[in-house]
């Protein structure tokens, strides 16, 4: 007896290996959220590194001033006129007001008012004055330096 030829057997064969490229769609997603991520960041750390270097360009400028002028009269002009530079350039609104808003501009959210009830208010009429105590524009100097950096913190640049 010759037995019937039946089919012809295989060894099984796998599907070839899935290749790198183009990858699944899930790669895709993902690295669009890392691009976004990355761009975010750097939004990020551009603005902070821009507000430092205006930060630190206005207390430059204190510093120059301060040193600049041996007249407390005119150390105390100057402090108000770099003030409202500031005030124009980082809050715009800011440099329309006068006299009383101005001060309470400048006080802002500080509970203690330094400018309204304190040693700021010398901004008002001491650069209009002749003679002007050191003891004036140092307490003057002092909140300045403190306030600086509050406008470009606040302001949108």
């Amino acid at each position: 007896m010759n037995p019937q030829p039946g089919p012809q057997l295989r060894d099984i064969h796998l599907p070839a290996e899935p290749g790198w490229w183009p990858p699944a769609p899930g790669w895709w997603v993902f690295a669009l959220l890392v691009l976004i991520a990355l761009v975010l960041l750097w939004r990020v750390w551009s603005r902070r590194r821009r507000l430092a270097r205006a930060r630190a360009r206005l207390l430059h400028e204190l510093d120059s001033l301060l040193q600049r002028h041996p007249d407390n009269a005119a150390r105390l002009a100057e402090l108000s006129l770099l003030l409202r530079r500031a005030g124009k350039r980082y809050a715009p609104p800011a440099h329309t007001l006068r006299d009383e808003a101005w001060l309470r501009f400048l006080d802002a959210d500080d509970p203690a008012r330094p400018f309204s009830t304190g040693p700021g208010r010398v901004l008002i009429d001491g650069p209009y004055r002749a003679q002007v105590a050191a003891a004036d524009v140092d307490a003057l100097a002092g909140l300045v330096r403190a306030r600086l950096p509050l406008f470009v913190d606040r302001a949108d640049v």
